[in-house]
């Protein structure tokens, strides 16, 4: 179509425009994107494309583990994720979409970033899928400015209109809302149908073991579940310049990790305690003291 990208005409958010001809006769301007630049171990890789006899495919890594929302969803006769697990899907993720706004040339905004575009593969790695609706930006170019809504209804950044990776930061905020809380996103028979409305409205009424997922039966420490949780309302702020960006979200996200992670490590030193005060007694009770 372009004779080997012979001719370019500009470069815009989307890379190279080139000069072609559809169907040999028609003029067209070609936008040239190589999805394969995009490559992080939190991304799902495109592997390659199918372009046969009216055939069209686009060919990406085998992710084994479906995606977060089948696991957290308990209807699937498969384990709960652990709090710990959680967690590190959740940092996976944000790994992923922290590359896309500042490790790619030019920037990504995901714009769809939802529990369903988290993939997991065998070890429940986390990686990003569905750039469906990706789009490129120059870092200080206001041509980004869009007027096209996009992205899934309960995920949408409240401020729409614009294309800014603030919007990737509201979206994973409110994934991390359904990792704590095991929540519909909208759920109309709820008192507060959203749930960053319905988060705020338990919160207030002091009622902290409803927001929970109860399915984790308890099983998480109290101050990694309250940073967690103040880094979801956090991102799902409606006002964008109070929000994190993605680097300040890993930061976060590694703090309640490491929180996490002390807190399982006390409990096995205890474990390991009580086990061993139980061998010396049961040792002393059936061998007789020497007389």
């Amino acid at each position: 179509m372009t004779n080997n990208f012979q001719t370019a005409l500009g470069e815009g958010g989307f890379g190279i425009v080139y000069h072609g001809y559809l169907n040999g006769s028609e003029e067209v301007a070609v936008k040239v994107e190589l999805l394969l630049r995009v490559h992080h171990i939190n991304l799902v890789s495109l592997v390659g494309y199918c372009d046969e006899r009216g055939h069209l495919a686009l060919i990406y890594e085998y992710m084994s583990n479906v995606d977060l929302k089948h696991h957290l969803s308990g209807k699937h006769d498969i384990s709960v994720l652990k709090w710990s697990t959680r967690l590190r899907i959740a940092l996976d993720a944000a790994l992923g979409l922290e590359y896309l706004h500042i490790g790619c040339r030019p920037s990504m905004v995901h714009r769809d970033v939802k529990s369903t575009n988290i993939l997991l593969d065998q070890q429940l790695t986390a990686k990003i899928a569905d750039f469906g609706l990706s789009r490129s930006f120059q870092l200080g170019d206001e041509s980004h400015i869009s007027t096209v809504v996009a992205g899934t209804p309960g995920y949408l950044d409240p401020e729409t209109g614009r294309l800014a990776e603030m919007s990737d930061v509201y979206s994973f905020g409110i994934v991390l809302l359904e990792i704590l809380t095991n929540q519909r996103v909208i759920d109309q028979n709820r008192e507060k149908p959203h749930i960053t409305e319905w988060v705020a409205f338990v919160l207030n009424r002091g009622d902290i073991a409803r927001i929970m997922d109860p399915s984790l039966r308890g099983d998480y420490d109290s101050t990694s579940v309250w940073k967690a949780l103040e880094l979801a309302m956090s991102c799902a702020n409606p006002s964008s310049q109070r929000r994190p960006n993605m680097s300040q979200v890993i930061s976060g996200l590694k703090e309640c990790l490491t929180s996490e992670n002390l807190m399982r490590s006390k409990k096995q030193d205890v474990d390991s305690d009580s086990s061993l005060e139980m061998t010396i007694n049961f040792d002393t009770n059936v061998f007789p003291s020497a007389r």
